[in-house]
């Protein structure tokens, strides 16, 4: 992939998950004729994180829209800074300034929680889900088996994760695009409109937190759309 001209995608996903979650979104861009690469965080601090992306980005080798879902957007955030990144695109994710991380904003501080914090589980350093209430609240609108697959493949992070903040804020002068989940029980769909007003677009869809395994068609045609708008 190094010196092609051609611009791809490069994805980032969110707490307790990993890189296999975009594997279906991989596949749709691959039908439309994008090249991706999905990101595997280490999950253990926000810098850690930030680092592996860049990485990510100096082997992907050509220009990117850089993608993140949820805890990836304080990822995306930070490392968006990066010279081959051309557009950021939030999904349901946390588009966060200055002295924010994902367990304060300034936008959430007079806005409804959802019951997230009801379904961590602390143990030492990590955090983990409960596997019921956390399928209801990231796959509630998932196919029952889509739902059990990635429950049972989730793992716990490290709770630095959550004080995070980024370094470097993309979004002052990288594009980007915000998709609001309108039906989302994890963050707050008033909280993620709240964050859109930073973006350079917005997008609403009527679906749940994880769309990337409900409607992985719909991600990848506004992945792929933002690639080609990006050149």
């Amino acid at each position: 992939m190094n010196g092609s001209p051609v611009a791809g995608a490069v994805l980032v996903h969110g707490l307790w998950h990993g890189a296999w979650c975009w594997d279906g979104v991989r596949t749709a861009l691959a039908a439309r004729g994008v090249d991706s690469l999905a990101v595997e965080l280490p999950l253990t601090d926000l810098a850690a994180d930030t680092a592996a992306t860049v990485q990510a980005l100096d082997r992907f080798g050509r220009p990117a829209v850089l993608v993140g879902h949820s805890y990836g957007g304080a990822v995306v955030t930070g490392a968006g800074t990066h010279p081959l990144v051309r557009e950021l695109v939030y999904v349901a994710a946390f588009q966060l300034d200055d002295g924010e991380s994902v367990s304060r904003t300034r936008p959430g501080r007079e806005l409804p929680d959802t019951r997230l914090a009801e379904a961590m589980r602390v143990g030492g350093d990590e955090i983990g889900l409960d596997p019921e209430l956390g399928r209801v609240l990231l796959y509630g609108d998932a196919a029952p088996d889509v739902a059990a697959d990635a429950i049972a493949r989730l793992r716990p992070v490290h709770r630095m994760l959550f004080r995070g903040v980024p370094e470097q804020i993309a979004w002052r002068t990288v594009p980007s695009t915000y998709v609001v989940c309108a039906a989302d029980e994890v963050v707050h769909p008033q909280l993620q409109r709240a964050m859109a007003e930073r973006a350079t677009r917005t997008v609403e869809w009527p679906c749940g937190h994880s769309p990337a395994a409900t409607r992985p068609d719909v991600v990848a045609d506004l992945v792929a759309e933002r690639v080609r708008a990006v050149g």
